[in-house]
């Protein structure tokens, strides 16, 4: 596949970064959260920011390096419908200000995501559970990086794909696939590592 657009080889973002209870049927009769993540998401209302985890913290450390688990979308899940909220509200906050966000920065081992989407009118911010990437293209880019989870770092990272293919559910449970270019691609690449235990220092070179 061939790419005839034009772009910025080295560019500046911060995803998932600074640029910057009640419980369902299903979570009650032993759902997808335990009850610890459960007491996290719902210690706050929806439009309540989470604390962001970081490298500095010793156990938010460890939590950021651990591989987080797929969710069943059920928009009857309130422990997951809180978890969507207070993440949008994390990443828009203005303290937080940023383009991305991973559950696992708000403590939580779950795939869930919001990407700011500037390949779209708006530039929207979308949520996607269980993203995967099933594709990538060998062109990469050059992009500065920044990371609420990894503070007072920006660093050059030239491992990232110009662009991916990207399967994904959302909270309808539609499920979906489609092709992502450019910075938008980057932000997502940054933001599924997360979901996997790698960090944006980790791509380094």
């Amino acid at each position: 596949m061939k790419y005839y657009l034009t772009v910025l080889t080295i560019s500046i973002f911060f995803a998932g970064c600074s640029v910057s209870g009640i419980m369902s049927a299903g979570s009650a009769a032993g759902g997808q959260f335990s009850a610890g993540q459960t007491e996290l998401i719902m210690s706050g209302g929806a439009a309540e920011p989470m604390r962001i985890f970081t490298i500095s913290d010793k156990s938010d450390s460890v939590l950021l390096r651990a591989k987080s688990e797929d969710v069943v979308p059920d928009s009857n899940d309130a422990v997951l419908r809180n978890l969507i909220k207070r993440m949008y509200a994390t990443v828009t906050d203005s303290i937080t200000d940023g383009v991305g966000i991973a559950a696992p920065q708000v403590g939580i081992l779950k795939n869930v995501i919001w990407v700011q989407r500037y390949d779209k009118p708006g530039a929207p911010f979308e949520v996607y559970l269980n993203p995967k990437i099933t594709q990538y293209t060998k062109k990469k880019l050059n992009w500065l990086e920044g990371c609420l989870s990894v503070p007072g770092r920006r660093d050059t990272t030239t491992t990232r794909s110009y662009a991916i293919l990207l399967d994904y559910n959302r909270p309808d449970k539609s499920h979906q696939i489609e092709m992502v270019e450019g910075f938008t691609a980057i932000i997502f690449q940054h933001e599924i590592d997360h979901l996997n235990g790698i960090l944006q220092m980790d791509r380094i070179k």
